[in-house]
């Protein structure tokens, strides 16, 4: 017999082995995921989750597809946080400490508790890229926030109710669209896409067994 843990989903008990995900542990259990389960690999963010162990008062956050169940877990998924989502066309904005003062105004009532921090699934600094946001340093903001999944757990969390994932989201796009150094080889290959230099070579693969094309991938010539 497998060794098993009792862990409570929406607040019915149920024995589940020790080895599983809360994900595999919920499906176990007989609960039928249909939402909230995205990628199952840890990097879509849909599957957020908040618990608590029996008997103490920390409440923790992660993501469901890569946390194990523990003795006592008390679990509620997040699968969907209302984050705030302003609109914007890119081309006609610019990286200045403005545009966010306009579009994200909240990130100035940021209180300093840290809690989005301490909530973050992924471990981020997220306190500090909003520091970051503030001051207009976007390059900045991108590169802490770069592995955000936009699972909002930070945001359910923040008193100020400022939406940290599209703050990242709108810095990397400045970063990316004005900031950041242009890739003259990243041009070329794109504009030889579009000219056609490489659709024989495309459709060849495409009718190629999967199989071959995962061997043709592992053993590609790298550029350096």
């Amino acid at each position: 017999m497998e060794k098993t843990v009792n862990i409570y989903l929406f607040g019915k008990q149920y024995s589940v082995p020790e080895d599983l995900t809360i994900m595999r542990a919920m499906e176990y259990a007989g609960y039928q995921l249909v939402r909230g389960c995205g990628c199952r690999n840890g990097f879509c963010g849909a599957c957020a989750t908040i618990y608590r162990i029996k008997g103490e008062s920390e409440l923790k956050s992660c993501l469901a597809c890569q946390t194990k169940v523990e003795e006592g877990m008390y679990i509620a998924t997040l699968p969907f946080f209302p984050l705030v989502k302003q609109v914007y066309d890119i081309e006609k904005i610019s990286p200045t400490q403005q545009i966010m003062m306009q579009l994200y105004p909240e990130i100035y009532a940021c209180v300093g508790c840290n809690a989005c921090t301490k909530s973050c699934t992924q471990g981020l600094n997220v306190m500090q890229y909003i520091a970051y946001a503030q001051r207009g340093e976007f390059d900045k903001c991108a590169e802490e926030s770069f592995d955000c999944v936009m699972c909002g757990v930070c945001s359910s969390r923040c008193p100020a109710g400022i939406s940290h994932p599209q703050v990242a989201m709108l810095a990397r796009r400045l970063n990316g669209k004005y900031l950041a150094p242009k890739s003259r080889h990243l041009e070329d290959r794109v504009k030889e896409i579009k000219d056609g230099t490489f659709t024989q070579l495309i459709e060849e693969l495409m009718g190629k067994p999967i199989d071959e094309i995962k061997e043709l991938y592992n053993n590609r010539d790298i550029e350096k």
